[in-house]
């Protein structure tokens, strides 16, 4: 199932997922358009990384939020789910730029509970020394492309002892941060792939 807002039945038995969206999607438009990076297919993306084996929960976040306090409610969320007795590694949180930022923040908060973690280029200004405090906890994946200005999570990685797994993955298509607007395989695939792994 592909929820909107926080599911009002938990089944500990299932697997959840929560996808945050990049900046650009914030506010009352599913699918705004960059100039250089074309249209985020928001909507598309959400079908695409549905799957048969976890439920889907994708917040449109109004405009103007506060990173620091989504990441906070976000947290809050992934607690609600470890009290209904969901298992830890049955719930991963995903996010793409600002949304990554989101979710490395949420993995920041969750230090106590680790869940698994997939930043997609997300790598930018978290590893600067502004944010330097941010430190991954649980299984971590990172997946950037190779012609964007967020690169390679290694840093983060290296800050972060209380990782249980790091693995990253590059992807070359040539369309910069606009990689991740639309619901390609190179990074929808992998990201499944290592989704239902984690939680198996």
């Amino acid at each position: 199932d592909v929820y909107d807002k926080f599911p009002e039945s938990i089944d500990a038995n299932e697997k959840y997922v929560f996808y945050s969206h990049g900046f650009i999607v914030e506010g009352t438009n599913p699918t705004p358009k960059n100039d250089r990076w074309g249209v985020y297919e928001y909507p598309a993306i959400k079908e695409s990384l549905a799957d048969s084996g976890y439920n889907l929960i994708a917040y449109h976040r109004p405009k103007g939020i506060d990173p620091f306090v989504h990441a906070k409610s976000l947290a809050n969320d992934v607690r609600k789910l470890l009290q209904k007795g969901v298992v830890a590694n049955h719930i991963t949180i995903i996010g793409f730029s600002r949304g990554a930022f989101i979710t490395s923040l949420t993995s920041h908060y969750l230090e106590e509970t680790p869940v698994n973690t997939v930043l997609l280029a997300g790598c930018g200004r978290i590893v600067s020394n502004k944010y330097s405090d941010i430190k991954m906890n649980g299984a971590f994946l990172s997946v950037y492309e190779t012609t964007d200005g967020a690169s390679t999570c290694e840093k983060l990685n290296i800050r972060s002892p209380k990782l249980t797994s790091f693995d990253e993955i590059s992807i070359s298509t040539g369309k910069e941060h606009g990689a991740f607007y639309r619901p390609i395989t190179e990074w929808v695939v992998p990201v499944k792939k290592w989704i239902n792994k984690k939680s198996s």
